[in-house]
């Protein structure tokens, strides 16, 4: 016998097609039964935290519930009492798309204009960067709120100020006309988040672009016409849609200004504070939780919207919209 002969008989026979496939089941149903594993507490998370919350929630919604007796269904009433037969609902719903309105565009339109200036090479340029990003670091925190009612009200620092200037003292707190505007500020002031995301996104132009419309002698507003718009128009949507959203769940500088009541003469009750109100102080747990879905729901067709207009105006690396 031949040594081939031998050499094939001693080799270990290939395994067969089914075997191959078999082995590649049991691997790929192991590897799944690991994942979920792993998965398993934040699983477990969100349906015992957001999910199962969320669907009680809207059940609330539809009952009369004050936290003391066992809630008691009333189907639609509280949407119809919301819509029909409280004023201060649809008050509120003015004041914040007031907010919502002004506040929006305004500070988006001071974070693209102060990275553009930080959007050089300057010495100590950092240092700029994270003095003009430090208010959003704070956030909207109850010590904030609690420096700005203490400088807009009667005797606070802008207060004093207009009265050395000649002008008359004005208490903004608790004036109605000022209240709003001066939270309005507030919010203006902290464009440090979007300015950021817009510096990341002026990073990504490529210069090649500005080099070529400098030969066609563009001058400045056509450079930021026809090219850092166009350019920036996927960071200016994400900006927009951010800030829509956060702007109609802003709370806080309401509460502390006001002392939680939206005053004066509810010039500052905003939805989250009446909604707040309405559950933590009225104890109609039913009533907020149909106002919280109203605005979830609110929020949802907004942003819908937004998302099917941005085909529109919104231009994408590729060349084309989405």
């Amino acid at each position: 016998m031949s040594s081939t002969a031998r050499l094939d008989r001693q080799a270990p026979a290939s395994p067969t097609p089914a075997r191959e496939h078999r082995t590649i089941r049991k691997q790929s149903f192991a590897d799944r039964t690991a994942g979920y594993v792993f998965l398993l507490p934040w699983l477990a998370g969100i349906a015992i935290f957001t999910i199962g919350p969320l669907v009680y929630s809207l059940y609330l919604s539809f009952t009369d519930y004050d936290l003391l007796q066992s809630p008691k269904w009333v189907g639609f009433a509280n949407y119809h009492q919301m819509f029909s037969a409280d004023p201060r609902f649809m008050h509120s719903v003015r004041v914040t798309l007031i907010y919502v309105v002004v506040v929006t565009p305004v500070k988006l339109a001071l974070a693209l204009a102060v990275a553009m200036l930080l959007n050089r090479k300057r010495r100590g340029i950092g240092m700029y960067r994270s003095l003009f990003y430090l208010p959003s670091l704070l956030g909207t925190s109850v010590a904030v709120a609690l420096v700005w009612r203490s400088l807009f009200s009667q005797g606070g620092a802008v207060s004093n100020g207009l009265a050395s200037l000649g002008l008359p003292k004005t208490d903004f707190i608790n004036d109605p006309s000022w209240a709003l505007p001066a939270i309005i500020l507030l919010a203006c002031w902290q464009f440090g988040a979007p300015m950021v995301i817009f510096l990341a996104g002026l990073k990504q132009i490529p210069s090649e672009l500005y080099d070529a419309v400098d030969v066609d002698g563009a001058n400045k507003w056509e450079r930021f016409r026809h090219i850092t718009l166009p350019m920036l128009s996927p960071v200016i949507f994400f900006n927009v849609l951010l800030e829509t959203i956060n702007s109609f769940q802003a709370f806080t500088p309401a509460f502390v200004i006001s002392g939680g009541t939206g005053g004066p003469a509810d010039s500052t009750l905003f939805y989250t504070l009446y909604l707040y109100q309405k559950g933590f102080t009225d104890f109609q747990f039913g009533y907020a939780s149909a106002m919280a879905w109203v605005l979830l729901a609110a929020v949802a067709v907004l942003t819908a919207l937004m998302f099917k207009v941005s085909r529109v105006w919104v231009f994408y690396g590729d060349g084309g919209n989405r």
